[in-house]
């Protein structure tokens, strides 16, 4: 046995000469996962205080645990961002990277009483929207919607920062958890509600208004990527205005593409072109066919 796994030692070592996957900057780290999630949980405590530790819950919260949480917050969020920068600096700017990183962590702290702000409409949404929610601390320590929504409002804040790498990473570990994937560059507006969530997808240049409802597997995406990076920048995903409630597994797809203010788009719809304020886009119900004890009965025989 010892021989066999030192010849595949030998084996991978070849490998990665013979077939290498190219690393873009070899030379510094790449931000943490593991930190990453730390720097979610301990920003989670300042935005939803004693929801998530051993203390009990407060609408107040503490001084001194809100300085502790603070404390822990910039000096992991300082070293990560370090890294992202570094990462794509070049040799002139490394001796600027720590004075920038601390400057932008600060920044993202300041920013915490908005994302807080914007988060208690979001959570109320969900309990005004959800027949099912017992309360609003049912809603914030459960409900994959909120915390997808969470971490996007984290990692956008990050993104409107000018920081690298970190946003994406954020959202993505948000993605593997819930199953919602939500871009860090998309727009979305106040009190968003996402309901069950599983394969929701957000593109990075989608526009969201303002009380907008989407249950699961709606796709928000771009109509078409043949284009490749030569599209970066430019809008691929569609306008959702204000009120608009899209039902599962819906696909609104293109940068053209905006539907408007307080319209409802049904279960399983395919929509590549604007749809007008206050409409109703809905598939028609297909013919069912039931069969029971042998005999094939139809919709109004059932």
């Amino acid at each position: 046995m010892k021989e066999r796994v030192k010849a595949a030692v030998t084996a991978i070592l070849k490998a990665y000469t013979e077939e290498p996957i190219e690393k873009d900057h070899c030379s510094c780290s790449l931000p943490s996962n593991a930190d990453l999630i730390k720097i979610i949980d301990e920003t989670r405590e300042l935005l939803f205080p004693g929801y998530f530790s051993k203390t009990n819950v407060s609408v107040f919260g503490n001084k001194r645990k809100t300085k502790r949480h603070v404390k822990k917050l910039e000096k992991l969020l300082k070293k990560q961002i370090s890294y992202a920068l570094l990462y794509l600096a070049d040799e002139e700017k490394n001796k600027m990277i720590s004075k920038h990183s601390c400057q932008l962590c600060v920044k993202f702290i300041e920013e915490i009483p908005a994302i807080r702000s914007r988060l208690r409409k979001d959570v109320k949404a969900h309990l005004d929207n959800d027949p099912a929610a017992f309360n609003r601390d049912q809603v914030i320590v459960s409900y994959p919607g909120l915390y997808a929504i969470m971490v996007y409002r984290i990692a956008h804040a990050l993104h409107r920062l000018g920081v690298p790498l970190i946003p994406r990473m954020m959202t993505e570990h948000a993605h593997g958890r819930t199953g919602i994937d939500i871009n860090p560059g998309a727009t979305i507006g106040e009190s968003f509600f996402i309901d069950h969530g599983t394969g929701v997808v957000i593109g990075e240049t989608t526009l969201i208004g303002d009380r907008v409802k989407i249950y699961q597997g709606v796709t928000l995406g771009a109509l078409s990527l043949k284009g490749g990076r030569s599209l970066k920048g430019k809008q691929r995903h569609p306008t959702i205005e204000d009120d608009v409630t899209i039902y599962a597994g819906a696909s609104i797809l293109g940068g053209d593409t905006t539907i408007g203010a307080l319209s409802t788009i049904g279960s399983n719809v395919f929509i590549t072109s604007s749809v007008p304020k206050k409409a109703k886009v809905f598939i028609k119900i297909p013919d069912h066919q039931i069969h029971s004890n042998d005999k094939k009965l139809s919709d109004e025989d059932a």
